[in-house]
Formats: structure tokens, C-alpha cells, sequence
């Protein structure tokens, strides 16, 4: 394989920049034979009269001989000799496994242990406290709508974990020399996704699309074996010496328990679960405190954002603009723009009566009018009052408890300028910026409601933000609150076999703290399946 580097195409429309890389291509390859298919695609706007795409193309089908040839004779082309990368499962160990192992939660960590296991023969079960996704999506419209908050059935909880309900954003910046990404990507494709995220720079399935590629892993899961059981709540560990024996289940509808014995369980129960830390706390698994962030929701309008990242408001060819913001406030705290949703909307993301959180998400089209993401300071254990190990997720609760009060349930909206403390009042009619939100939402003042120490460095960010993007600034754009749920404000330890200080107990994904993200937490959840793999002989039919 020939990896061709730094092409660049003009923003023609798609199968037009097609014909423009395989005419670029055909020069290369010099009249040989040749397959070809795209590795990377990006967007370069740093000149703004000279946007342009930029690929990487593989060209397949040749011998090394040949390969080689072709890369003496070529020139003008960035080019090198490359091997592919393809994921393989391990080989299984010897030990015998005398129950199915068990996987608690459905997120992106779950599902992911969920189909390696079951396409190496393991037929795992998958305890998920929450709703199917096709029911899950009923009941989460049915809160926007003004309906009840399901404590099982939201955008926190249930199949496909949260990020269901966030765009789907699939880049990461994690290592992975094993090839596991690509296999992300590509599974996620054989769902539904659209092609591309195999190979865009910033690959992204959108909240719509994403529902249907769930469903779809769920049903190739089951054909391999493994079985879901839904409203299936983990209620406790059963352990001898330190090792696990069993797992307790209770039915979120009829309130019913069962113990499942197990030698084996991964623990993918993503970054909300905050009930099911304190149990775990009790049945002695060790955890510890880390730092994570907390913040608002900021929205622009779109055509903003298009104006200041590509100069121009409708960008012909080119998908709606994003952005990345770093910056460090004057107490030395780190802020960022965090899940950032061109052209989406904000949405209530509450999973606890009388607490209030925000999250943003996008459709596959990401044709919404405003442009949204989280501005989020940084928090360790350092700025709790308590020094135990809960103190974060206290620190959470209270100020979820606070934006919830702020407008009885729903989505507090403040101006920029009114936030930034620029003008006296909380905010006005007539405002240029109007809310894109899925819930309700209501008027308030969303600065009195965060910690003042996070407001004053999401303040001191702004500036800096601006001479990056010029425009930024804006007053009118509308900061909604309150972000609490970037990460989880704990970690599971787990040693080099995976397993936590319980034998037997896999620690997975962001619940655990070791993910931030979809693509990351279902890469941690392959290799927390992996290592059942390498220890175990699959388990006999029972």
C-alpha cells in the first residue's frame, strides 16, 4: 500500500473533488493498475481566499515490487510505502469460564466489550439499568416536551449511553498502534453510519443517525450470541476473597432482585452513575478522586462562526465550521470549549429530579441556526471544601441543584454580555441571538447559579478566545448552564490484568475515568474485553 499525502483539492462538490483525486491518482500511479480509496479528509481555512480540502489517499493493488518502482519514478507527490492496520482479536486462554460474562451498561464501553466478546465466541450478558434506544427516544422527547424526567430513561441513561444523544463526535486523541479506531469506525459504518467517518479528520454519525446505528450493533450482537436484558440494574457485588462470585440485578420497573453468578464482570457504567459509585464505595472497590470540568453551554449563530473560520457566511461545499478553544485563566486555571455542535442544539440533559444539566448535540445535516459548546473551567479536588472521596460529585450535585431552581426544570438562558458582567441587567427581549434548545428553557441569571471562581475564568478565557477568533466575543451570543457532566469526577484503579482491586471486576470507559469521549470509551471497553479474552477459553453452551 502507497500512502499519498497532502492533496489538495478545491471545495468543488463531492464526486466532483472524486474526479479531481483520481485524476491526481492516475498521474501517480503512471498508467499501472491501480485501487485506491480515501484515508483522511480535512478542511484547511487558514487562508481564506485559498480554502481548500486536503486528503490522503491509499493506492492499493500493487506488489512491493512495483510499489516501489512507482515511488522512484513519482514526483511532486507526498508519498510513502505503508503496511495497513488491521485489528485482530486475540487468542483465547485456557481458563476455564463457566458463566457468560457479564457487562453492566450499554454506552459506547459497553457495547463495544459487548461485540468483541460476542464475535469471539463469548455470548456476553449485557445489564442495562435504562430503556431500549427506540423507547429511550420516546421518553426523552416526551421530557423535552414537557413531560416527566425518567431517573432510568434520559438523555444519561439507557442503550447507547449518553453520547447517544450528543452528535456522535468520533475523534480522539488517544495512541492506538493496535488498530482498535479504525475498528471503531468501521463497525460503526457496517451500522449505519455514513462512510466518511472511516476517514474524516473530525468524523461525526449525528444524534439521529446515531439511534439506528445502536439498534443495528444490538441486533448483530445478539445474532453472535450475547443477549441483552434491559431495566436490569446493577444492585451490588457478591465477592469471596477478594474475588467475584456473583453479581446482584434489580428490575427498575417491578423492583425485583437476582443474583447472576459470575467470575467475570466489566463495569461500563459511564459518568452519571452517581448512585451506583456510592455502592460500589460500600462493597469495598477502591476509587479515587480526579479532576474534571464544569461550565455552560455557549450558542452562536452558525453563520457567525462560518464568517470567522471561513469569511464567509454560507460556505459553499464545506461543512458548517467548528472550533477548538484553549486558554488559561488569570488564577492559572485551564479553560476549553468542549463537545462543540455546529449548526445544533442544546439540550436538558437532567438525569435527577431537581438537578439540571446541559449537554449539545447535532443532527447527521448539522443545519441548525446556531453553533453550540461548552465553555468549562477546570476543578480538582484542591477547590472542594470536603476532602473525601464524593466531594467532587458533591460539588455537582449542589450546583445542578442551583441552575435547576434557577428556572424551575428548565434551561436557564443568559446573554454573554450579562454573564460577563458587561451590563446590569440579566438579559432582555428582542436579542439577536434566539435559543436552539430541546426542552424548555426560561430567561435567568445563569452566572449567580456556577461557582464564582468558574465564571471569572470562563470570563478571563474570553479575550483570548476572541484574538484567536475574531468576533467571538459576542454579546448577544447566550451562555445556558449549567455543564457539570464533561467527565466522571472519579477513577476505578485497575492493575495490568484490568481488573479493579475485586478479581474478576473490569473497570471500563468513562464511569471509570478512563475515557472522554465515544470513540475513546468504546476503545477501552475492547480492551477491557480483550483482557477476559487472553485469560479465558470461551464458555461452554449451557
Amino acid at each position: 500500500m502507497i500512502l499519498i499525502h497532502d492533496m489538495k483539492v478545491p471545495p468543488l462538490p463531492e464526486e466532483e473533488r472524486r474526479a479531481v483525486l483520481e485524476k491526481k491518482l492516475r498521474r501517480f500511479a503512471g498508467g499501472a493498475d491501480f485501487a485506491w480509496r480515501i484515508v483522511r479528509r480535512s478542511v484547511d481555512a487558514r487562508k481564506k481566499d485559498d480554502i481548500h480540502y486536503v486528503y490522503t489517499a491509499a493506492v492499493e493493488g500493487l506488489d512491493e515490487k512495483a510499489e516501489s518502482a512507482l515511488l522512484r519514478r513519482a514526483k511532486g507527490f507526498k508519498a510513502e510505502q505503508a503496511r495497513p492496520v488491521n485489528y485482530a482479536l486475540p487468542e483465547s486462554g485456557a481458563e476455564p469460564l463457566a458463566h457468560r460474562p457479564l457487562i453492566v451498561g450499554a454506552g459506547p464501553a459497553g457495547l463495544f466489550a459487548a461485540w468483541t466478546l460476542a464475535g469471539a465466541g463469548y455470548r456476553p450478558v449485557i445489564l442495562e439499568q435504562g430503556a431500549p434506544v427506540e423507547e429511550r427516544d420516546r421518553d426523552v422527547a416526551a421530557f423535552w416536551a414537557g413531560g416527566a424526567l425518567k431517573p432510568w430513561s434520559n438523555v444519561q441513561f439507557g442503550e447507547g449511553g449518553a453520547g447517544t444523544f450528543s452528535d456522535g463526535k468520533l475523534n480522539t486523541g488517544i495512541r492506538d498502534p493496535e488498530g482498535r479506531i479504525g475498528e471503531v469506525l468501521r463497525v460503526f459504518a457496517d451500522c449505519g453510519a455514513d462512510p466518511s467517518v472511516c476517514y474524516d479528520a473530525k468524523p461525526h454519525i449525528g444524534t439521529d443517525v446515531l439511534k439506528t446505528v445502536v439498534k443495528t450493533m444490538r441486533e448483530k450482537i445478539l445474532a453472535l450470541g450475547g443477549e441483552f436484558r434491559f431495566y436490569a440494574q446493577f444492585a451490588g457485588l457478591i465477592a469471596e476473597g477478594g474475588a467475584l462470585k456473583a453479581v446482584r440485578v434489580r428490575d427498575t420497573e417491578s423492583g425485583e432482585e437476582q443474583i447472576l453468578p459470575a467470575e467475570t464482570l466489566i463495569l461500563a457504567i459511564g459518568h452519571s452513575a452517581r448512585e451506583t459509585f456510592f455502592l460500589l464505595h460500600e462493597e469495598g472497590v477502591a476509587m479515587e478522586p480526579k479532576s474534571f470540568a464544569v461550565g455552560v453551554r455557549i450558542e452562536h449563530p452558525q453563520a457567525l462562526i462560518d464568517r470567522i473560520q471561513y469569511g464567509t457566511d454560507k460556505p459553499e461545499n464545506l461543512p458548517p465550521a467548528d472550533y477548538k478553544l484553549t486558554a488559561k485563566a488569570a488564577d492559572g486555571r485551564g479553560v476549553y470549549s468542549f463537545c462543540m455542535c455546529p449548526g445544533g442544539q442544546v439540550v436538558n440533559a437532567s438525569s435527577e429530579e431537581g438537578r439540571l444539566c446541559v449537554n449539545g448535540m447535532s443532527r447527521r445535516a448539522r443545519d441548525g441556526r446556531n453553533a453550540n459548546a461548552a465553555l468549562v473551567a477546570q476543578v480538582g479536588p484542591e477547590d472542594f471544601e470536603d476532602d473525601d472521596l464524593f466531594a467532587g460529585l458533591r460539588f455537582q450535585r449542589a450546583y445542578e441543584e442551583a441552575a435547576w431552581k434557577l428556572a424551575q426544570g428548565k434551561v436557564p438562558v443568559q446573554r454573554w454580555a450579562d454573564f460577563a458582567g458587561k451590563t446590569a441587567a440579566p438579559g432582555t427581549a428582542g436579542e439577536a441571538v434566539q435559543p436552539d434548545i430541546c426542552g424548555e428553557w426560561e430567561r435567568a441569571d445563569v452566572a449567580s447559579a456556577l461557582p464564582d471562581f468558574v465564571r471569572k475564568a470562563i470570563v478571563d478565557a474570553m479575550p483570548q478566545f476572541d484574538r484567536r477568533m475574531p468576533g467571538y466575543d459576542c454579546p448577544e451570543a447566550l451562555v445556558d448552564g449549567f455543564e457539570a457532566r464533561t467527565s466522571s469526577p472519579l477513577r476505578i484503579p485497575r492493575g495490568e490484568s484490568g481488573e479493579s482491586n475485586i478479581r474478576g471486576l473490569y473497570p471500563a470507559g468513562e464511569g471509570a475515568g478512563y475515557a472522554g469521549g465515544i470513540t475513546s470509551a468504546a476503545v477501552d471497553g475492547m480492551k477491557q474485553a480483550e483482557q477476559i479474552i487472553r485469560r479465558f477459553a470461551p464458555p461452554a453452551e449451557q
